[in-house]
């Protein structure tokens, strides 16, 4: 079959051989808002420490060490996603965007990690309650809601189509809930003299972080064993392919993530030859496909009965 267009020039082939930093780039602010998140959540976090360790509050301790948790998670991610923007070598010929999920099966066990330490020392505590000191812990736990959904802000609306930023996120707005728990706890206890609502509130706390954890974990499992990542349904995207031009025929299908942030297909298309030139329904496919969000794609077409 003729060919109108020159290969080189063709808007399908021209997406395909994208260069490896045009497909993996970061987005507008990405390192800035690692770098003031860090920043950020590392001052806090020492400063409730101080605060809950001086005076006795172990659901603010428990914010620290979810805030601590969140700097190593921060800090993992940051890497993971420079990691990420590697370009492919004879080896890794995929490049290194695995890297972010790495990083966001870390996150996740950071986070079970901490929750277990809070849980375990919040049931001490309920039968042996401490006297909490609630003037300090009040100031500690409304900067800590301030400082969290400021650092959550950092990484804008695009987090949700990055496993990675969304790991982010999920901790800050995490921790901001948390640190709201820990001041309303905070102000019931300096009104009625009840301790034990610390240690209560420590443990609510370990919950939510157990919570948040799991969640991650089952999403960072699932785009690591190669499953359909989140908000792609497999049935429309064979139903988007089928509807194109001659198509007869969709099998081998597979979709699956190359990093956090990029989806990869393959399929095999069996398609009635001569209706349209093949690179001019490589490109309609090709656009179809990155409405559904997935970036790259490899398809083979096939003439009528040679499905295999």
């Amino acid at each position: 079959m003729s060919h109108p267009h020159p290969i080189s020039s063709h808007p399908a082939v021209d997406i395909q051989r994208q260069p490896h930093r045009r497909q993996h780039q970061h987005r507008p602010g990405s390192a800035a808002a690692f770098r003031w998140s860090v920043i950020l959540n590392s001052c806090l976090s020492a400063l409730q420490l101080v605060i809950g360790l001086a005076f006795g509050s172990l659901a603010l301790i428990g914010d620290a060490i979810h805030n601590l948790g969140d700097v190593a998670g921060l800090l993992l991610g940051w890497g993971a996603e420079r990691l990420s923007a590697r370009a492919p070598s004879a080896r890794y010929t995929y490049g290194f965007g695995r890297s972010t999920q790495l990083a966001s099966l870390a996150n996740a066990v950071l986070i079970l990690m901490a929750s277990a330490v809070v849980l375990v020392e919040g049931l001490q505590r309920l039968f042996d309650p401490v006297a909490v000191t609630t003037g300090p812990v009040l100031w500690a736990a409304g900067l800590g809601v301030a400082v969290n959904l400021l650092s959550a802000r950092l990484f804008g609306a695009d987090s949700r189509h990055d496993l990675n930023r969304q790991a982010a996120v999920v901790h800050l707005l995490t921790d901001a809930a948390v640190s709201a728990a820990v001041l309303v706890a905070a102000l019931i206890v300096g009104a009625t003299g009840w301790n034990w609502l610390d240690a209560a509130t420590g443990i609510g706390v370990g919950l939510a972080v157990a919570w948040s954890g799991f969640e991650l974990l089952r999403q960072a499992m699932g785009i690591s064993l190669d499953a359909v990542p989140a908000g792609i349904e497999l049935a429309e995207v064979e139903a988007t392919l089928r509807d194109l031009p001659g198509v007869l025929n969709v099998h081998h299908l597979h979709v699956w993530g190359l990093s956090t942030s990029q989806t990869a297909l393959t399929a095999h298309v069996v398609r009635r030859p001569g209706l349209v030139d093949d690179l001019d329904w490589l490109h309609q496919a090709k656009q179809q496909l990155a409405q559904l969000g997935i970036a790259h794609s490899t398809i083979q077409l096939e003439p009528p009965g040679e499905e295999g």
